[in-house]
């Protein structure tokens, strides 16, 4: 396939799981009518998302998502990682991250850990070759903070040096141990990317907020290198580098607001991120967030997503 132009995307499944199985509980299961509708509404997003490479997370039925990406026009599926089943309930009890690709996927690779660290989801790392180009392809999804521990909150107003202080105060009072996880979930992923010659786009549920110190481990090498003065990126959140459309129902109001991807007790987030390596900052030509279904309920449903998808348009 020749094209100057990809698009990728990222899409949080919420819960992919066939009825013939449970996820988490025994009591968590889709009926055959839920599932064949939720089926449905993936393929039509996936459709009109039109998107080369997607990074998927929250699969536990994975054979059923290989069949369905196909029958959408992907040529290539691979996963990181088999889930953990309860065989004795058949109940889930761990998912994982999948990639669909329309372009040969040349290499896939595990990412190397040390100290005996592990990732609570596996991460794909693939090879893809576009226009005679070498291209890393990353999915994640980071630690979630799923007991409700204590983080920070960070704002566009939120230094570095404030987010590294409140960090050492996290880790000193063990406030949050799905917060270390992540950050060394992200070393990991940072370092990986750092270190590689080959232009890389990572597609990831973050688990962590827009203005995150996670995003700050994840992109800034200011985070490792103490001698540092001035941000020193790897990393770039692509909402920050497409061009923005601006649409002001509200004339008075200057302030262009990002599209949430998930909420929280009626509150927007940004949780879901593609990142691109710095090759590929000035090759952004587009961003949008599909979010139609959490407009019609911003919880979500078992039936669509808790998430929107985030699409990204590059040039290569």
């Amino acid at each position: 396939m020749n094209t100057n132009k990809i698009k990728v995307a990222t899409f949080n499944l919420f819960q992919f799981c066939e009825p013939n199985f449970s996820f988490y509980s025994k009591k968590e299961k889709f009926t055959i009518k839920d599932w064949e509708e939720k089926k449905l509404w993936i393929k039509n997003q996936i459709l009109d998302l039109d998107a080369h490479i997607i990074g998927f997370q929250e699969v536990f039925s994975q054979k059923e998502l290989e069949v369905l990406v196909k029958e959408c026009g992907f040529k290539e599926f691979i996963v990181a990682d088999m889930p953990l089943l309860d065989e004795q309930t058949k109940t889930y009890k761990t998912t994982t991250v999948a990639m669909a690709s329309k372009f040969p996927i040349t290499n896939i690779e595990k990412l190397k850990t040390k100290d005996n660290f592990s990732f609570a989801r596996e991460p794909i790392k693939a090879k893809i070759i576009i226009n005679n180009k070498n291209l890393n392809i990353y999915v994640a999804h980071l630690k979630s903070n799923r007991l409700n521990e204590f983080e920070y909150k960070f704002t566009k107003n939120s230094n570095f040096e404030e987010k590294i202080e409140k960090l050492k105060i996290s880790q000193k009072n063990s406030y949050s141990k799905s917060l270390n996880q992540r950050i060394n979930e992200v070393k990991h992923l940072h370092f990986d990317i750092k270190n590689s010659d080959t232009p890389a786009i990572l597609l990831c549920d973050l688990n962590d907020k827009e203005f995150s110190i996670t995003i700050e481990a994840l992109c800034n090498h200011r985070f490792y290198n103490k001698d540092l003065k001035k941000d020193e990126f790897v990393l770039f959140d692509t909402y920050n580098l497409a061009p923005k459309k601006i649409y002001n129902p509200h004339p008075e109001l200057k302030e262009i607001k990002r599209t949430p991807t998930s909420y929280f007790v009626g509150y927007g987030n940004t949780l879901d991120f593609i990142f691109v390596s710095k090759e590929l900052k000035n090759s952004v030509t587009s961003y949008k967030v599909f979010d139609k279904h959490l407009e019609k309920n911003r919880n979500g449903s078992l039936k669509t997503s808790d998430h929107a998808q985030v699409l990204c348009e590059i040039e290569i």
